[in-house]
Order: C-alpha cells, then sequence, then structure tokens
C-alpha cells in the first residue's frame, strides 16, 4: 500500500502530545502473537520527510522482517497537521491505519510509529492483523516520554518597572512564559502565550494597562511544557 497523505483537523483547544525520544535512541517494546514478533519503535520528528528517514533505517536494521509498518503526524492544528501511512505490504487498512488511530487517540504530533513484523508462518487474518499492530504501537506510546506541546505566539513587551509584577501576574494566569528579560530605562519582555490564550492575554494587558502597554507579536511557534 503506497504512503497515504492527509490534512487532520483537530479543535485548537486540543493540547497535542509528542515523546522526547529521537531517532537515534528510540522508545520501544516488543510481543509475539502466534510466532510472528511485533517490534514497535516511535521517535520524535519535525517533518514527515524524518519520519521516512527514520523508517528506512529501521528497515535497514531489519533486513530479514517480512513488513515495516508505519504512521506519522507533524505540524498543529488544522490545515498545519499533516499526516503518512503504509501498509507495507499488509492487507490494505490493517497495519498503518491502526498506527495512526493510536497516534490520533493518544494526540501524538510530531512523531512516527514503526511496527516490524517478522512473519511466524501462521496467518493472523484481517482482524487479528488490525489487533497486533494497533496494540504493538500502543506498547511504544506507552514506552516512551510523553510531553505537552501548544502551538504559541511570541509577543514583545516594553513597560514600566512599576507594571512588571502585575505583567508577571497576567503572563501566569494565561499559562505563559517570559522567554527573555531586557532591563534598562524600560523593561523589554518577550512572553510566549498559547495561541487559545492570546485574546485573553491581550484583553488583559489592555484592561490592566489602559493602553501604556501594547504587545507586540514577535513570531507564531511551538512550546513544548
Amino acid at each position: 500500500m503506497p504512503d497515504l497523505h492527509t490534512d487532520s483537523h483537530t479543535d485548537s483547544h486540543t493540547v497535542l502530545h509528542t515523546v522526547q525520544e529521537n531517532s537515534s535512541n528510540p522508545a520501544h517494546d516488543a510481543f509475539v502473537e502466534k510466532k510472528s514478533e511485533f517490534i514497535g519503535n516511535i521517535c520524535h520528528v519535525t517533518t514527515l520527510d524524518e519520519a521516512v528517514d527514520f523508517v528506512q533505517s529501521v528497515k535497514v536494521a531489519n533486513p530479514k522482517a517480512r513488513h515495516v509498518a508505519y504512521a506519522a503526524i507533524c505540524g498543529m492544528h488544522g490545515a498545519q497537521l499533516c499526516e503518512r501511512m503504509s501498509d507495507d505490504g499488509e492487507p490494505a487498512g490493517t497495519a498503518g491505519k491502526p498506527i495512526l488511530d493510536v497516534l490520533r487517540s493518544a494526540n501524538l504530533t510530531d512523531c512516527v510509529v514503526t511496527v516490524t513484523r517478522y512473519f511466524g508462518g501462521i496467518l493472523l487474518g484481517s482482524g487479528g492483523l488490525t489487533r497486533a499492530y494497533a496494540k504493538s504501537a500502543s506498547m511504544a506510546v506507552a514506552a516512551a516520554k510523553i510531553v505537552d506541546i501548544v502551538s504559541c505566539i511570541s509577543f514583545a513587551c516594553n513597560l514600566k518597572y512599576q507594571q512588571l509584577r502585575m505583567l508577571q501576574h497576567i503572563v501566569n494566569q494565561v499559562e505563559g512564559v517570559i522567554d527573555s528579560e531586557n532591563y534598562g530605562a524600560d523593561i523589554t519582555l518577550n512572553i510566549s502565550v498559547p495561541t487559545y490564550k492570546s485574546e485573553e492575554f491581550l484583553l488583559l494587558v489592555k484592561n490592566a494597562f489602559s493602553g501604556s502597554v501594547v504587545p507586540e507579536v514577535l513570531c507564531r511557534k511551538q512550546m513544548v511544557l
């Protein structure tokens, strides 16, 4: 089955997660079902091309494996969140899709899961394959270190010293992070705020400082919590 590339649409308020393990040290687990060994690996990636590279490395490391199915998700909410999967020769829908469903249900992004199958000579049937690939993917996810990842907007704020404590309170209130501080005649703070809290942040700043502090948008980014 060829790779499938789709756009996924999640609620922008949903907190997504990723894994800390990288491609050189993926989290993994394995089990045997009717003499077939299923080995699940998961690691962090930032692009679908990186995911494909990892899949190829798993195939090279397992030349005698019958199948290396996988699924990957990258990006954030809406049209920016992209998916790819492959059954790698298993019956259509019995390998890549169950792996992808595990990633979706766990709200994971920027990661890839491979499931390597060493065939044991006993056919599992479509239902058995679907359950086995889902189980292997779930075991790999359970073995990984999971962290939260949210879409953020970075703001620059210029303020007076006497305004600092109030702004710090507002940042905490909207679950933001102060990335940098520059102290001179005035103070300049660079602040990251979750995108879904950005309107609340701007309103709180406006009400607290009556327009004397005006946050300037610097960029959009992702933040690991």
